[in-house]
């Protein structure tokens, strides 16, 4: 490393997102993760084992590339500290990414020490300035936080992007409550680059996927003296939870006290205060109420030294505790401290939402609630309507209606009936806006599940293209390589021509298995989002006709064919048992739907045994669905559906699909150009995929579509065919 260290710049770039903070104080601000980078500024080599601290205790060091990550907030000192240079020290902005460049004494006369706020566009990789875009948008718009990773996806060039790509997409995931996709997501980031912080997040995603057990193994096989003093205590916290979440309080208990005596040890304040909090917490669910009260009192006096919130937060939980157990008074007392506090956080510009239980409406519903549990009539009185009022002013309807709900309920036992009446009536308008509300807030979640599972798709797209781009480079360069050898073989003689030819053919086959097997795979893609769009649209339905209970019924029918199909997506084929349960669930759906229009029959010949026979998943549903919208659905009269499965013979059995709709030839006149082109793609890739496995599997299905009657009504017979394995 270069000696005489003088000049260093520390370059930071692209967003500072909590300029929208306005005045409050640095000790309320969030937090954030800053990441850097330690490069000699002439060779551009990384510095590995720099020290990285931030007053307040949060501590980590440059790893083998130069690079760190720490927790900070706005207005932090940073100190950089080696012992090769002189100690650094910088007041942190934002989420900034921050270069740190040592430049050797020979420069010193050519260049000064300088500071550069933003980093310039020519400058900055587009891949970090997506990166830092997504985690910008992440809490606000979950779309365009996606889309900007989509982007940088595209632009990553190594495993180590590509893990940070994936460790952003997770946490977009957990913050939309979306730990399943989270889980998959850090899991891709992990094979790419396995570090301790993801798999503290990942951790936290099994817990609240209620994946207990891995969660637990997860935390047990990091290892602990390669985390930071923070992070152990993060994992010691985590672990906690997680016991906690299973009732095993003992477990729970050594947990955050294995990670309050680090926090205490190292000076880590909050965490000390949140992991008193917590072990309260669960020696007051064992029973243990004098400890716990004791443990409360502790975490009260010391949320009191931190941040207003967080003092807040700390004063309504032990409230929450003490009503639990039936001390009103203390109870009381807490929430109209509460009440003091909320009043001085609004005045410093903190936005609390409905959502939060430190609102003014929540806390004056509940000491109006405990007065009525003290037969306290008067003083209930009050603070029910003044809970009222601030809801009414704030559109908070679920606590209105608590409330307004608990006025009636008070006036009643006050003897006050008109009063009550009058209140009882609020509260069933109330419940009647709600109601409406809710409605509103599931159509727009279907909608909002719908848009971020599409994002999720183009991301696994993006991923599958760019492994297609990456196996054709591949071959490409074996390609050439084996031309190369060919001509190089000429002079070798027969036997080396030979042996060339036969590796040649090998090579062949396998890259044929290979390509009918990528085709397979996308041609299954196109399949299901086909079939989960028209099974969304029979859901929107209901909906749109305010059929709640018939759109919940078809939900509950419709999630378990969907699990099925889902397991089943990436099979070649499936045994024939479970492709009949899954089509007498689809039909049972689409009859659902379609009652006035047709009537349907399965029959399974008695003597065929179906565990002998597998077929492909998904081949038999487009015929079935074809048969119901385009057929039956226009038939004046009732029409029949029938799936009847045969055994032609010993090593063969018949599936027919027959119906007596228009047919297919009315069925075409009715369609509109762009239903018949998405018929023709969609039935085309069935043919595509029984062709491809037909020339893997040596012709194990044939189709065969003809009309099925004479009559003014044509209707449609398709006979499939299967072979044993």
């Amino acid at each position: 490393m270069q000696t005489a260290l003088k000049h260093i710049w520390i370059l930071y770039f692209l967003f500072n997102p909590l300029s929208l903070l306005g005045q409050n104080d640095i000790e309320d601000a969030p937090k954030f993760i800053v990441r850097g980078k330690v490069v000699e500024s002439d060779t551009r080599d990384p510095i590995s084992n720099v020290n990285i601290e931030v007053n307040g205790g949060n501590y980590t060091t440059t790893d083998i590339f130069g690079e760190f990550r720490i927790q900070a907030r706005k207005g932090d000192e940073l100190t950089i500290r080696h012992k090769d240079f002189e100690t650094v020290y910088y007041i942190i902005q934002s989420n900034e990414r921050i270069l740190v460049e040592v430049e050797p004494e020979e420069e010193k006369e050519l260049k000064q020490e300088k500071f550069i706020s933003k980093r310039s566009k020519s400058k900055a990789p587009q891949f970090n300035w997506y990166i830092d875009s997504a985690e910008v948008y992440l809490k606000k718009d979950a779309k365009k936080s996606i889309q900007f990773v989509t982007n940088a996806l595209k632009l990553s060039d190594s495993k180590k992007e590509n893990a940070e790509a994936y460790e952003v997409l997770g946490d977009i995931n957990m913050f939309w409550k979306q730990p399943d996709l989270a889980i998959s997501n850090y899991n891709t980031s992990l094979k790419s680059n396995n570090t301790n912080e993801v798999k503290l997040k990942l951790a936290v995603a099994y817990k609240e996927n209620k994946n207990y057990q891995e969660s637990i193994e997860l935390y047990n096989s990091i290892g602990k003296k390669r985390l930071s003093n923070y992070q152990l205590v993060t994992l010691y916290e985590g672990l906690g939870d997680v016991y906690k979440a299973i009732k095993q309080y003992d477990a729970s208990i050594k947990a955050y006290q294995d990670g309050l005596n680090v926090a205490q040890k190292h000076v880590i304040t909050p965490k000390i205060t949140d992991l008193n909090s917590k072990i309260a917490e669960v020696y007051n669910e064992k029973g243990e109420v004098e400890e716990a009260q004791g443990l409360f009192k502790k975490s009260l006096k010391l949320a009191g030294n931190e941040n207003k919130k967080r003092a807040l937060e700390e004063k309504v939980k032990v409230a929450d505790f003490e009503g639990a157990n039936l001390n009103f008074s203390s109870e009381i007392e807490l929430r109209k401290q509460a009440l003091e506090d909320i009043a001085d956080i609004a005045l410093d510009s903190i936005f609390l939402g409905n959502e939060s239980p430190l609102t003014p409406q929540r806390q004056n519903y509940k000491i109006g609630n405990a007065y009525a549990l003290q037969n306290d009539y008067g003083n209930a009185i009050t603070y029910l309507e003044k809970s009222i009022e601030e809801a009414d002013e704030k559109e908070d309807l679920i606590v209105q209606k608590d409330a307004t709900r608990k006025l009636s309920e008070v006036y009643r036992d006050a003897g006050q009936f008109d009063k009550a009446l009058i209140a009882y009536q609020n509260y069933v308008e109330v419940v009647d806006k709600l109601y409406v509300l809710k409605e509103q807030e599931i159509s727009q979640a279907s909608k909002f599940s719908k848009d971020l599972a599409t994002k999720q798709n183009r991301i696994t797209s993006l991923e599958s293209e760019k492994s297609l781009a990456n196996t054709r480079y591949q071959l490409n360069t074996e390609e050439t390589k084996r031309q190369e050898l060919l001509i190089y073989s000429l002079f070798g003689g027969v036997l080396l021509l030979l042996i060339v030819a036969f590796l040649m053919f090998k090579y062949i086959r396998q890259q044929r298995l290979a390509n009918n097997l990528l085709a397979l795979k996308s041609l299954r893609s196109q399949m299901n989002p086909h079939f989960i769009f028209n099974a969304l649209n029979s859901v929107n339905s209901f909906i749109a006709s305010n059929d709640e209970r018939t759109a919940n019924k078809y939900l509950s029918d419709f999630s378990l064919l969907m699990r099925a199909v889902l397991e089943n997506s990436e099979e070649d084929f499936i045994p024939l048992e479970k492709e009949i349960e899954l089509l007498q669930l689809y039909t049972k759906l689409e009859h659902f739907r379609f009652k006035d229009k047709f009537d349907y029959s399965i029959t399974v010949a008695d003597d065929i045994n179906v565990k002998d026979f597998v077929i492909p998943p998904m081949l038999l549903q487009p015929y079935i669905e074809n048969a119901v919208w385009h057929g039956l659905r226009y038939k004046k009269s009732k029409g029949h559906l029938e799936i009847a499965i045969a055994q032609a013979n010993a090593d063969e059995i018949s599936i027919t699909i027959a119906d007596n709709g228009i047919g297919r030839k009315k069925s075409k006149t009715l369609k509109t150009q762009n239903q018949q082109k998405q018929n023709s793609k969609g039935m085309g890739n069935i043919k595509k995929r029984v062709s491809i496995l037909n020339d893997m599997y040596k012709d194990k299905v044939d189709v065969l579509i003809t009309d099925f009657q004479g009559a003014e009504d044509t209707g449609t017979k398709v006979v499939v065919t299967l072979k044993k394995d």
